[in-house]
């Protein structure tokens, strides 16, 4: 078994390095940071975890993951580095493609990119995120940044996202591109489109709070859908043969 650490790190706690260091000396598998690059002083939306729906200070104290993993990597040899999770809409996908890259190039490959859209409406609004269409934000910006990461000259035309031929380097060390996690389902009624995403665009799910029993009638449903969805992708290359 693989078992990974969060780290909720601020300038209160032991700096990122040092902790991840410290996980890879104890045997862990990876290292993990979150996000929230702001958290609104009045707030509508209710915390899911604490009675009065509160949310708790250590998440106004957040550093940047990028910047912590980076340290973190300079530290380390071998431990997978992650983000736990990444607000996807709330950045800008050519940057966030160029710091996932540059990140997973540096760090020999170790990047795990876990991904979210958020979970607290005001903090979204506050980034200039449509709030009901953040899942769709989120999905169109994966797939520009796996552009972005797999061609030496990629294009996108999209909704949210539009770029003609750009040159963007350097490309991620892992190939095709760091495997995508994907943050949804075990807190909100967010579960079948957790594992929908995890088959149309990930690599791997990343769900929090679920119980044992849960989590494995969950895994058995998502392996079920990856198989459904091999199995069509399959039967179309076979059909696209033919016609040639």
């Amino acid at each position: 078994m693989k078992i990974g650490v969060l780290g909720f790190v601020s300038t209160n706690t032991v700096d990122p390095a040092s902790m991840a260091k410290r996980a890879e000396a104890l045997g862990f598998e990876s290292f993990y940071l979150p996000e929230h690059p702001v958290i609104p002083v009045k707030h509508k939306t209710r915390y899911p975890l604490t009675p009065d729906g509160e949310i708790p200070e250590p998440y106004a104290h957040m550093i940047d993951p990028f910047v912590g993993l980076a340290l973190a990597a300079a530290a380390t040899s071998k431990i997978g580095l992650g983000t736990g999770i990444c607000l996807v809409p709330e950045r800008d996908p050519i940057i966030l493609a160029k710091e996932v890259a540059t990140l997973d190039y540096y760090s020999g490959g170790r990047f795990i990119f876990g991904i979210g859209a958020g979970w607290l409406r005001d903090e979204s609004e506050i980034m200039g995120v449509n709030f009901p269409r953040r899942w769709p934000m989120t999905r169109e910006y994966i797939r520009a940044m796996k552009e972005l990461w797999t061609r030496p000259e990629a294009s996108f035309e999209g909704e949210f996202i539009k770029f003609p031929p750009v040159k963007c380097n350097p490309k991620p060390a892992r190939k095709p591109h760091p495997p995508i996690h994907i943050g949804a389902g075990g807190i909100g009624p967010s579960m079948d489109r957790a594992l929908r995403d995890t088959v149309a665009i990930g690599d791997g799910w990343a769900p929090l709070g679920l119980a044992p029993e849960a989590l494995a009638a969950e895994l058995a449903k998502l392996k079920k859908m990856c198989s459904e969805a091999a199995a069509i992708t399959a039967s179309l290359k076979s059909r696209c043969t033919r016609r040639r």
